[in-house]
């Protein structure tokens, strides 16, 4: 497999960068800026799969960007029968967006990795994170320099799992599906995504869903290491 590839494309969320880590710390500073006395972890417990619904209907353009932003905070607090008003709500919302990017714990083996793909790969980013969140986070983790290009869903005008933000990000980096393979956690957004321009997968599973006895799958990022 390795011989035919030239280009590996990696989600970044939950796949390098490990989002629910960092968003917790995220969290806690912005409870304690704005005195909400709330136990974290089962406010974790109650947003996360919140959240996982929102990004669902984002990339199915079900919500925008500013409802998505919004209505997993509401849906949270009303769920945990906090009130909060509409305003600081607004302000919790962007001050999250402030202090995510802060926190940049990568997933173990995430720089391995790297380092042993980079000498044989082009490497590049294909995510469905907003375009100044995603590129701080490259940035202050500091495995920017290890991709050629990088290729958001807003850059994009689409979400993955449409084909056009694959379609773009292959044209940016100037390479083919048949040479290209994915790395993501999401079945849907990145590897059936990419499956349907032809490009070969793995699925790191995040999530610990089952998956298609003909999916590649890794638990362990350094796994990856055994299909390149």
């Amino acid at each position: 497999m390795s011989r035919e590839i030239t280009d590996i494309f990696f989600d970044l969320d939950h796949t390098l960068w490990d989002f629910d880590r960092n968003s917790g710390l995220a969290f806690a500073k912005i409870f304690e800026i704005h005195n909400i006395a709330i136990d974290l972890e089962v406010f974790l417990k109650t947003y996360s799969p919140i959240n996982f619904q929102y990004w669902k209907w984002y990339r199915e353009d079900r919500v925008t960007k500013a409802q998505l932003r919004y209505g997993r905070f509401k849906k949270s607090f009303d769920a945990l029968g906090i009130f909060l008003t509409d305003d600081i709500i607004d302000i919790l919302s962007e001050d999250y967006i402030t202090y995510l990017p802060e926190h940049n714990f990568l997933f173990d083996g995430t720089e391995e990795l790297l380092d042993y793909l980079k000498g044989k790969y082009k490497l590049h980013i294909i995510t469905n994170g907003f375009q100044e969140v995603q590129m701080t986070k490259l940035e202050r983790s500091n495995i920017k320099a290890y991709f050629d290009t990088v290729t958001t869903s807003e850059a994009a005008g689409v979400k993955k799992p449409h084909p056009h933000i694959f379609e773009m990000a292959l044209q940016t980096g100037n390479t083919s599906a048949t040479q290209s393979m994915m790395i993501g956690d999401t079945y849907e957004a990145d590897i059936l995504g990419a499956k349907r321009l032809g490009m070969k997968t793995i699925c790191f599973n995040y999530h610990k869903l089952q998956m298609p006895s003909s999916q590649i799958v890794v638990d362990n990022l350094l796994d990856i290491r055994k299909y390149l």
